[in-house]
């Protein structure tokens, strides 16, 4: 047995046709042009290209993109007075204030500044509860993009046992509530485990889909898995160069092992990733949309 390749490449392509089908009809019906501004403060070279790959997606997709560079030493007065010049301001309907910022600035402070109806990351604290309680809302960008994943590869998760390895504020404990309602894709049992978890294996075997974010390489490797199994892998880690000096990168998941055994499996590269940013987008048009008065 070999698992079907989710391949997060492919959805997102898909998702992305229908949100310039939706920007197009914004434009043309509304007259509205869905905006996304970036902040990133100082020159972390991972930042700069995670911004970049944002900037390249909303020009694909029509979105108006508003780039701001500020230096490493900008104070946090300084970035609230900015981002309160974004929440004000009617072009843009997104804000993403790329993380990590300096350690001079409290980022809590600051993600809690941005206007929740701009909040296209998902991050503030009146989304994340109502996210909790099931009401409508921007969900965070990588849930988000699992659930579609699931979703749109037709694997059911309405009484399937759902085990999440990973406890994180931006990943672990959103799909936890996500899969917890009654939603299509939720109405799940879930358990959620972490590094710390007592014989880990004892509740991975247990799962029709496993969701992996823990940060660390190969977490969970192929005899800790039943077959069948649905597997998400959330995790990117460098672990080296090729010759060329191309970064070798692996998941959470020891991919090979576990890819005899599973139904399905996301790779990495390919998986979730793609999907994170395009859901960024999808938050982004749907912000612009909640500002048309029908």
């Amino acid at each position: 047995m070999s698992a079907n390749i989710i391949s997060g490449t492919e959805v997102a392509k898909q998702i992305r046709e229908e949100l310039k089908k939706e920007v197009a009809e914004l434009k043309e019906k509304h007259g509205v042009t869905p905006g996304l501004a970036t902040v990133l403060v100082g020159d972390d070279p991972a930042s700069k290209v995670y911004v970049g790959q944002k900037e390249k997606s909303c020009s694909n997709l029509g979105i108006y993109s508003k780039r701001i560079d500020l230096p490493g030493d900008t104070s946090e007065e300084d970035l609230l007075a900015l981002i309160d010049q974004l929440n004000n301001d009617p072009q843009i309907h997104g804000i993403l204030v790329q993380l990590p910022l300096p350690k001079h600035i409290d980022e809590a402070c600051v993600l809690y500044a941005i206007d929740p109806e701009k909040d296209v990351d998902g991050f503030h604290p009146v989304n994340v509860g109502k996210m909790v309680i099931g009401e409508k809302c921007f969900l965070p960008c990588t849930p988000h993009g699992v659930l579609e994943l699931l979703t749109r590869s037709g694997v059911q998760t309405e009484g399937a046992e759902v085990v999440i390895v990973g406890r994180s504020n931006i990943v672990g404990k959103p799909v936890l509530n996500l899969m917890l309602q009654k939603r299509p894709a939720g109405n799940a049992t879930v358990t959620l485990c972490h590094t710390r978890t007592k014989d880990l294996a004892f509740h991975t075997k247990r799962a029709d889909i496993l969701i992996v974010a823990t940060g660390y390489p190969k977490t969970v490797t192929g005899d800790m898995v039943k077959e069948g199994v649905v597997v998400i892998d959330v995790g990117v880690n460098r672990i080296g160069q090729t010759p060329e000096g191309k970064s070798i990168l692996v998941g959470d998941v020891d991919f090979d092992t576990v890819k005899e055994k599973a139904a399905a499996i996301t790779p990495v590269p390919g998986g979730v990733g793609p999907m994170t940013i395009v859901m960024l987008m999808k938050n982004t048009v749907e912000a612009a949309r909640n500002t048309i008065v029908e």
